[in-house]
């Protein structure tokens, strides 16, 4: 009886590692420190006592934030590139990390003024800055660490 074997592995041509084989999603991770009040001064200090704890405090509390930024896209045949790393690092400088790093969210950063800087609303307010700004791929994700063990995902409006 015949013996059935498979057929030899086809190495891909140049053509077949072209960007016909779908979108890529690169994501860049930065890091900045800043403080923040959770309060609604919409409510009473005894309400935002219940609801927000210590972090309700009137001077705050600090977290080492890590942001990590998706992009999709289809790489470049000319690159290789989604999108050039470089430029969503200076995106993320110029539109975050500056802006946010060492600074007081409640008090010191104009673009989250009458918000409560929630993780949930940062990675909100986050991604509008960013796709505002973004001129390659698509804005796939958000995410925004407080701690190790606290993160918020934004997928978008």
């Amino acid at each position: 009886m015949a013996r059935l074997t498979s057929p030899a592995p086809r190495l891909p041509r140049q053509s077949d590692t072209s960007p016909a084989a779908g979108e890529v999603f690169v994501t860049r991770q930065v890091h900045f420190s800043s403080s923040h009040r959770l309060y609604n001064r919409r409510f009473s200090r005894a309400w935002n006592e219940q609801e927000f704890g210590e972090c309700a405090n009137q001077r705050g509390h600090g977290h080492n934030y890590v942001l990590e930024v998706t992009v999709a896209g289809v790489p470049d045949p000319r690159t290789g590139y989604t999108l050039n790393l470089r430029t969503l690092k200076r995106l993320l400088e110029a539109e975050i990390t500056v802006p946010c790093d060492h600074r007081h969210l409640n008090d010191d950063v104009p673009f989250l003024k009458g918000i409560v800087p929630t993780t949930e609303n940062l990675a909100i307010a986050f991604w509008r800055r960013i796709a505002a700004k973004l001129k390659t791929g698509r804005l796939t994700q958000v995410r925004l660490y407080e701690t190790p063990r606290n993160f918020a995902d934004y997928f978008g409006p």
